[in-house]
């Protein structure tokens, strides 16, 4: 149930935002979400992909600093309040939210959180016994290739 994601590390100059992203698109490779933030210079792109094992390849050949981690999305009902319960519930266990971004473009009422938790097992396994849905690369049409 957890995620591969890329994270991309960018020095923050006009081009180099461009320079990834279309090599990510010249390999035929879509974008199922992103976040971009920066530290003191560099941006951290963060990307589910298509293909990981085919966009770290692409990514690697450009030389761009890289790395893959582990992350969970969530499927959560889009009401006001909905997201604060959720962290509540993972702080009252001793699980910390590292970072989080959200997904734009759905229509059923839900929002998609992606998070990357202190433990991501044991956020799954809270998640999952609050009756929260957890989304799998299959949601995200994500091939599950080793990386």
């Amino acid at each position: 149930m957890k995620l591969k994601q890329i994270s991309i590390f960018l020095e923050n100059s006009p081009g180099r935002l461009y320079e990834a992203t279309q090599a990510l698109g010249e390999a035929g490779l879509n974008l199922r979400s992103l976040s971009i933030s920066d530290i003191s210079g560099f941006g951290v792109l963060r990307i589910l992909v298509s293909d990981v094992a085919t966009a770290r390849r692409v990514i690697m050949e450009k030389q761009l600093p890289a790395r893959v981690d582990e992350v969970v999305a969530a499927e959560i009902v889009d009401t006001p309040g909905s997201l604060a319960k959720i962290l509540k519930l993972l702080m009252e266990n001793q699980v910390n939210v590292d970072y989080m971004y959200a997904l734009a473009g759905t229509s059923s009422g839900k929002a998609v959180m992606v998070f990357c938790f202190s433990d991501n097992d044991l956020a799954i396994k809270l998640l999952q016994k609050n009756q929260i849905k957890i989304l799998d690369a299959e949601s995200f049409g994500i091939l599950e290739n080793p990386v």
